[in-house]
């Protein structure tokens, strides 16, 4: 399946203050975030098990998650998350500002 061919994944902003922004990330089976960049240091709070494709500048990945084993990382992270299973992938994304 190419980019242009995959349906986008759903995200719904549940808070946006000043102190964070938090979005729950609903991707149907191939479902992508599309290409963006992090402009704040965020978490992410696995709602299912499962496999996501990370697709990079410098390579793709396949990140192995837990539901609710959490994980952080930097701001300037540019990269296309897609869903790697056959059934729904849910996660929340916290970005801190």
């Amino acid at each position: 399946m190419t980019n242009k061919d995959r349906q986008k994944a759903v995200p719904t902003v549940q808070i946006d203050n000043e102190r964070a922004l938090v979005t729950e990330w609903r991707f149907a089976p191939g479902a992508e975030t599309g290409w963006h960049m992090h402009n704040m240091d965020y978490i992410v709070v696995p709602g299912t098990s499962g496999n996501l494709l990370i697709e990079s500048s410098s390579g793709n990945a396949v990140s192995q998650l837990q539901k609710g084993v959490s994980y952080t990382r930097s701001a300037g992270v540019e990269h296309n998350v897609v869903n790697d299973n056959d059934e729904e992938f849910v996660f929340v994304e916290i970005e801190l500002r």
